[in-house]
């Protein structure tokens, strides 16, 4: 199946009638692409868990128009989910909620809870309105990629983890380039489940109150492997005055064709040693992380090391993907 122009109006029925009747569709949002099911059919939703190899008791997010659909999957927006939809759909942000009863079960991976965006992309959001005229109430949609390995923030990703036989509408490269970030509002305190490139202080400014910690008594969400996004590479993250010494300690086990190095700083690693340069603004390194990691892949790399980014708030989303990448 060839892959379709994302802003084509014909592409863009054609894969909402896809969804409509139980199918899969990859398509773009502002992060990553999608792997998508409407969500208001467990049997739909079936089809992504078997595609991705993903277990069906770890949770998807559910996709919608707007906050007003959000009510066909959510018992109710609690007051601290309101005002972060408000301020940030459509947008990288999913808030988890309690979920309605007798549906979404299997987008929820069977939990009370389910986990909701309104995604700031205009073939996502195109997709979505032309499929909710078909009678789909919202896409369940994980990263379109098979589980654990890493995102895809371009259509051809896409093929390169499941072929041509999968429709896929291409919306160009995602503009933030890591996944949303995931607030759970079900609780006394909003908790911050999961970091992305929305700045930490501007949700706390928007609730009023601290984001606190996932504890263990929080909702299982997507993307809380201690290991994840990972290439088939090694990775491994090394502060700026070590990068030298471990760049030539790999060249020399590997070959130094097989070795790759991420980094902002200047550095003069063995000859042949692949290098990309890595900028000092986190919302750039988040645009072009998943794919440097695959390009990495692509060129027979081993061993990637990637300078460790700074220990700052608005490096969280980075740094999260980047610890999960480089566990084994």
């Amino acid at each position: 199946m060839p892959v379709l122009r994302g802003d084509d109006p014909a592409a863009i029925m054609q894969a909402a009638k896809h969804l409509a009747r139980g199918q899969l569709v990859a398509f773009p949002t502002e992060t990553v692409y999608g792997l998508g099911a409407r969500a208001d059919s467990d049997t739909a939703v079936s089809g992504i868990f078997r595609c991705k190899g993903r277990p069906p008791d770890h949770p998807l997010i559910v996709h919608v128009t707007d906050a007003a659909a959000a009510v066909a999957f959510a018992e109710e927006l609690p007051p601290v989910a309101v005002r972060l939809t408000r301020n940030f759909w459509p947008g990288p942000l999913t808030v988890v909620v309690r979920r309605r009863s007798g549906v979404g079960a299997a987008a929820a991976g069977k939990l009370p809870t389910v986990a909701l965006r309104c995604p700031d992309h205009p073939v996502a959001q195109a997709l979505l309105h032309a499929a909710r005229d078909r009678g789909v109430l919202g896409v369940a949609a994980p990263s379109a990629n098979r589980f654990g390995r890493v995102s895809p923030t371009r259509a051809s990703h896409v093929v390169d983890e499941f072929g041509v036989e999968l429709m896929v509408l291409d919306g160009g490269p995602c503009r933030e380039g890591i996944e949303s970030t995931i607030v759970d509002c079900t609780g006394e305190f909003p908790v911050l489940l999961r970091p992305g490139t929305l700045a930490r202080n501007a949700l706390e400014q928007v609730l009023g109150e601290p984001l606190q910690a996932r504890h263990a008594a929080s909702p299982r969400v997507p993307g809380s492997m201690a290991s994840h996004y990972a290439p088939d590479a090694r990775v491994g993250l090394v502060q700026t005055d070590l990068i030298t010494t471990a760049v030539e300690a790999a060249a020399l086990e590997f070959g130094p064709r097989r070795v790759g190095v991420y980094s902002s700083s200047p550095l003069s690693p063995a000859a042949g040693v692949l290098y990309q340069p890595m900028s000092g603004n986190p919302s750039q390194v988040a645009h072009e992380l998943f794919a440097v990691l695959r390009w990495f892949d692509v060129q027979g790399v081993r061993q990637i090391w990637v300078e460790a980014p700074p220990e700052t708030t608005d490096w969280d989303g980075v740094r999260d993907r980047l610890q999960r990448a480089s566990t084994p």
